[in-house]
């Protein structure tokens, strides 16, 4: 739990505030007092989502659903207010962590508590389809561990058994992993309560392993093995490897109700086992927490305009205070703060408190080159920065080189995290090190901004990660400009998609949101190349046969996107050809030849050269270097001016010098 912040309200509906609970893109959890005295955790939701009737409509569903449960094993609603600017609710406050938050700190449960657990979950999903709902995202993040056992909360997406969805058709609601084949498929069995044991079955296997049935990676793979593959169940304990395949079975009907696995699971009828169910350090953990709410007192009352307090400094938890702020700023594309503003004045003769950022890069490895686009970015923006007139304080910059390592980069983010001069972070510079930067930077309070690798929105609302910032759309947005181009800009009747096998895991969300979204909203024909096959001359000539007038290539290797180059004007097609930025290497200029004339590509990153407002920063570039940003360098450059608005903001609250 965490302090309030000025921004924070002191009651909401009568419940007095006493501190933050989590936050996360959709709203903040505070824990209060309610009036009557007793502890309770109020979900409140952020203004411009409730503006959206469908989100709101969900929200009092929510409500509606979880005020219709009384059982021992369900969070109930004991008040809310759906109708409010800022839509909320109030259940009891359970005081233990998530299951998910028990088994990343302390790794799986035992098989006694991993049975205890499911029994008493079965009986919750029992209670919540005897009252006609389905819950539809039974995960580990959904499940509070108490003293006497779990809690299965947060009903915003349950609806009754049969009931039409309120989401657009075709829409999977649910979480990636923890979701059964029938929720993953459009245009299938509509989810019932069979979905909600299919779900239990993974969290089970979660709870005893650690990890998923279904694996990780990007939302779109793990759906797609979730439907097509058997659950990896590696590690998991004899005596559970029986009820958890029957919980996994693909066919709804196949799959025990929560009675039978209730009564599967059980060891003890009487009852007799609910105590003492947790292993050794997680009793101790929600003793602790129970203790520190219940001496909680009340806070001073919290004002969006209070006046700051007399020679308050800067320190990081104050920089994270505001990192709300900081995620709405952030956009999906560059953005050029520091520019425009004052330009080229000689430092301040004042005396100037200095900042320093830090930036953990790849430098020497194999991604050495986007580490020293984002190191050369950065150091501009520090250098333009320090040479405004009307700077409150001067930047500096820490550069630590992980080299692509794993083990080095465990090491560098320790090293900067120790370093009370860093107040912000930015990096790493290649996707396999975020999870390990992202946890060590929330445990130091240190803010982290991701500026090009990949952030999934389901890590984004991990507890661990709450200091991230991301910057750039995930991965699975790739399909969005190819379908305004086609569209808009080139618009086509009908779209040709050609599907590499060998893409990988970027390719799957790219085919799966063209076939349901086409561009012209027209019809799309895909012609996929099997993994070990080159047959583009193929592909290329069942599209022409299709009647496509645009050609896209979801796939990731540029010689292959080369070959498919070669293959479209070997056939003659002269409509538009799109990818995506992987192939956009330039080894599908050398391997395409006079092919590649014409071609387009998706990407994250700005080309600076084409957006006028960054003409200043491509010129000083190129003073300084003898060649034009390379990508990346401009969103770096714009992650300084993001985090040097936040630390402005904050001056203005109360100084700015270091904490």
């Amino acid at each position: 739990m965490r302090a309030l912040t000025p921004a924070d309200p002191a009651a909401i509906g009568g419940n007095r505030l006493l501190g933050r609970l989590g936050s996360g893109g959709m709203g903040t959890v505070y824990l209060a007092r309610s009036a009557a005295g007793t502890l309770v955790a109020v979900k409140v939701i952020r203004a411009d989502h409730a503006q959206n009737p469908d989100f709101r409509a969900r929200f009092r569903r929510e409500v509606e659903a979880a005020g219709q449960l009384a059982g021992r094993w369900v969070v109930p609603v004991v008040a809310a207010d759906p109708e409010a600017h800022e839509p909320w609710l109030a259940t009891p406050f359970v005081p233990g962590p998530s299951l998910a938050e028990a088994v990343g700190a302390y790794g799986p449960l035992p098989a006694r508590a991993v049975r205890t657990l499911g029994a008493r979950l079965a009986e919750a999903l029992a209670q919540v389809h005897a009252a006609g709902l389905v819950h539809r995202d039974v995960k580990p993040g959904n499940i509070l561990l108490a003293p006497d056992g779990p809690r299965l909360i947060d009903f915003g997406i349950a609806r009754s058994e049969g009931a039409a969805t309120l989401t657009a058709a075709d829409a999977v609601l649910g979480t990636p992993g923890y979701l059964a084949p029938e929720q993953a498929r459009t245009g299938g069995t509509a989810a019932g309560a069979a979905s909600d044991v299919f779900s239990l079955g993974c969290v089970l296997a979660y709870a005893a392993t650690g990890h998923g049935p279904f694996g990780g990676g990007h939302a779109a793979a793990v759906v797609y093995r979730t439907v097509h593959d058997e659950p990896e169940l590696a590690g998991l304990p004899a005596e559970l490897l029986e009820p958890v395949l029957a919980c996994l079975a693909k066919d709804p009907a196949a799959r025990p109700t929560p009675a039978e696995l209730s009564a599967v699971l059980v060891e003890d009828p009487s009852g007799a086992d609910a105590e003492d169910w947790l292993p050794p350090p997680l009793p101790r953990l929600i003793a602790e927490r129970s203790t520190r709410a219940l001496d909680l007192p009340a806070p001073e009352p919290t004002r969006i305009d209070a006046p700051p307090a007399a020679g308050r400094g800067l320190t990081r938890r104050r920089l994270f205070a505001v990192g709300a702020g900081l995620a709405a700023i952030g956009a999906p594309t560059a953005w050029f703060t520091t520019r425009g503003r004052g330009g080229g004045a000689a430092p301040p003769a004042r005396e100037l408190p200095t900042l320093t950022l830090g930036l953990q890069a790849d430098l020497t490895g194999p991604g050495k080159a986007v580490g020293q686009a984002h190191e050369r970015g950065m150091r501009l923006a520090v250098e333009r920065h320090n040479g405004r007139a009307d700077a409150a304080f001067r930047l500096a910059l820490r550069v630590a080189d992980d080299g692509g390592d794993p083990t080095r980069a465990a090491q560098v983010v320790k090293e900067l995290a120790a370093d009370p001069a860093v107040v912000a972070l930015t990096g790493p510079t290649w996707d396999a090190a975020v999870p390990e930067m992202a946890t060590a930077c929330g445990t130091a309070d240190l803010a982290l901004l991701l500026v090009s690798v990949d952030s999934p929105e389901t890590a984004l609302s991990q507890p661990e990660w709450r200091t991230v910032c991301a910057t750039r759309p995930a991965g699975d947005k790739f399909a969005l400009p190819v379908i305004d181009y086609l569209s808009r800009v080139r618009p086509v009747r009908r779209t040709g998609l050609v599907e590499d096998a060998e893409g990988g895991e970027p390719t799957w969300p790219l085919v799966r949101t063209l076939q349901h979204t086409p561009p012209s909203l027209g019809p799309i024909s895909v012609h996929r190349v099997p993994v070990g096959s080159s047959d583009f001359a193929g592909a290329a000539r069942a599209l022409i046969d299709a009647g496509a007038e645009a050609a896209v290539y979801a796939g990731t290797s540029p010689q292959r996107a080369a070959q498919l180059a070669r293959a479209l004007t070997d056939a003659g097609f002269q409509g538009p050809r799109v990818g995506i930025q992987h192939a956009m290497e330039p080894a599908f200029l050398t391997d395409a030849g006079p092919a590649a004339e014409g071609w387009v590509f998706s990407a994250l990153f700005t080309d600076p050269s084409a957006v006028p407002a960054a003409a200043e920063f491509v010129a000083a570039h190129r003073a300084a270097h003898g060649d034009p940003p390379a990508r990346w360098a401009t969103e770096a450059y714009d992650a300084v001016g993001l985090m040097t608005a936040g630390l402005t903001g904050l001056g203005r609250r109360g100084g700015t010098g270091r904490g």
